[in-house]
């Protein structure tokens, strides 16, 4: 015997969010039309928000940074990416990721 299965449906929604700025910017909609429509209304809204604070705009993040180590350092990252069989930059930013894993998000 076979158990009988429903499927309910609810108000279908698409949740969104633009997370490239340091700001957090939210918007839904329920077909693609709407979404795109609520999404140029969130972002109107962040923009006219920013102008009345006085603020500019968050920008995007480039995922470039550039830092400076002291030269030991350096050697030992290089080594230790070698060692695991990954680049440099990915040795390091996932070293960042692990670091900033268990942080609280502002």
């Amino acid at each position: 015997m076979k158990p009988e299965l429903a499927a309910v449906v609810g108000a279908e929604r698409f949740p969104a969010e633009i997370k490239t700025t340091a700001n957090l910017i939210y918007f839904e909609g329920s077909s693609v039309e709407e979404l795109e429509a609520s999404m140029a209304r969130a972002v109107d809204q962040y923009l006219a928000v920013c102008e009345k604070r006085g603020e500019e705009p968050g920008k995007p993040f480039s995922g470039q940074i550039r830092i400076r180590i002291e030269s030991e350092l350096h050697r030992k990252l290089s080594a230790a990416a070698a060692t695991s069989g990954t680049s440099l930059n990915g040795y390091i930013a996932g070293a960042l990721e692990a670091a900033t894993a268990h942080r609280p998000q502002p």
